[in-house]
C-alpha cells in the first residue's frame, strides 16, 4: 500500500532524514519506533504533503505522492492524527468531527459515520456539544481519532496517540487501534512507547537521528537484544 523510497529531508541545512525507505502491506499495523527528534514525525509529515522532500519518492496504492498537496491526499485516502491531538479547541465535539468530513459530499453517509463514531466513542457523544478544549486529555485523544476516521481514510498516520496519557487511557487508544485496524484501515503508528507499539504491530521500524536503523516482524524486533535495552528497558 506504501513505499517510502529513499526520501531525504532537510531542515535548515541540517539533514532530518537521509535516504529512509520501507514499505507497508495493505490491512497491517506498522510502528515507527524512536526516540525524540528521530525523525518520526517528519516522516508522517512528508508521506501526508506537509513537508516536501529533497529527494526520493513515495508512492502510495501505485500513485506517486510526493509533492502533491495535503487536501490531494486526503481525497486518496490518507488522514493523520496529530501530535498533540491539535483539536479545534473552540468548537463543539459534533463541529470537530464535522470538520474531519469536510472535504467529504455524501451527506447522508457523513451522517451514518457519525454515528458510528459515537457508537466506537460513547463518550463522546455524551459531550458532542462541549467544546473540544474542556476535554480530558484522553478525551480529545478519542477526538482526534473521530475526526480523522470522518475522512473515511484507507491509511491512518497516528503521531504519538498515547503520550501524556495514563497507563489506563494508553491501554484503552491500543485497543482502539487494533480494532480500528481490524475493520479494514491500514495504520502507521508513530510511538515512543516501543513496547504498546511493537505489541499491537505486524512490522516494526526503528528510526535513529534521521536514518532507519532496524525494521522487521515484530516479534523478530522485540527479542533482539538491542531494542531490549535501548528501547524496551531491559
Amino acid at each position: 500500500m506504501l513505499n517510502v523510497n529513499k526520501i531525504r529531508v532537510n531542515y535548515n541545512e541540517m539533514e532530518a532524514l537521509k535516504e529512509i525507505s520501507f514499505k507497508l502491506d495493505k490491512g497491517t499495523i506498522g510502528a515507527l519506533i524512536g526516540a525524540n527528534g528521530a525523525g518520526k514525525s517528519t516522516t508522517l509529515n512528508t508521506i501526508c504533503g506537509i513537508i516536501t522532500p529533497e529527494s526520493g519518492n513515495i508512492y502510495y496504492m501505485g500513485k506517486r505522492i510526493d509533492g502533491l498537496a495535503p487536501d490531494k491526499i486526503v481525497k486518496m485516502g490518507i488522514s493523520q492524527i496529530p501530535e498533540g491531538r491539535r483539536v479545534f479547541p473552540q468548537l463543539t465535539v459534533l463541529e470537530n468531527l464535522k470538520m474531519g468530513a469536510y472535504l467529504r459530499k455524501d451527506k447522508e453517509n457523513i451522517l451514518r459515520d457519525l454515528e458510528n463514531t459515537f457508537q466506537r466513542f460513547p463518550r463522546l457523544k455524551e459531550r458532542s456539544r462541549q467544546s473540544g478544549g474542556s476535554l480530558s486529555g484522553g478525551e480529545q485523544q478519542m477526538l482526534a481519532v473521530g475526526r480523522s476516521l470522518m475522512s473515511r481514510p484507507k491509511l491512518l498516520l497516528m503521531d504519538e496517540p498515547t503520550m501524556g496519557l495514563s497507563p489506563l487511557m494508553c491501554k484503552a487508544i491500543s485497543e482502539v487501534i487494533v480494532d480500528i485496524n481490524q475493520s479494514g484501515i491500514t495504520i502507521l503508528l508513530v510511538e515512543q512507547n516501543a513496547r504498546m507499539g511493537l505489541k499491537i504491530c505486524s512490522r516494526g521500524f526503528i528510526l535513529e537521528t534521521g536514518r532507519l536503523t532496524m525494521e522487521g516482524e515484530s516479534e523478530v524486533l522485540m527479542a533482539s537484544d538491542y531494542v531490549k535495552k535501548a528501547y524496551l528497558g531491559e
